[in-house]
């Protein structure tokens, strides 16, 4: 027969949610630094197509 598990202390749970918040915040900030950095040109560790290249063929 099945039995009940036990429920989970507030603390635990709190402790999950703000563990999954401060990961969640700390991508959130890296993806605005990366954002901001490609935006004022001075990426050096993203790299993605410029529209230099089709201006040429035309």
């Amino acid at each position: 027969m099945a039995v009940p598990k036990k429920k989970t202390s507030k603390q635990k749970r709190d402790q999950r949610r703000a563990t999954w918040k401060r990961t969640a915040a700390l991508q959130a900030k890296k993806a605005m630094s990366l954002g901001k950095s490609v935006l004022t040109g001075r990426s050096t560790s993203f790299v993605y197509p410029t529209d230099d290249e089709d201006d040429d063929e035309e």
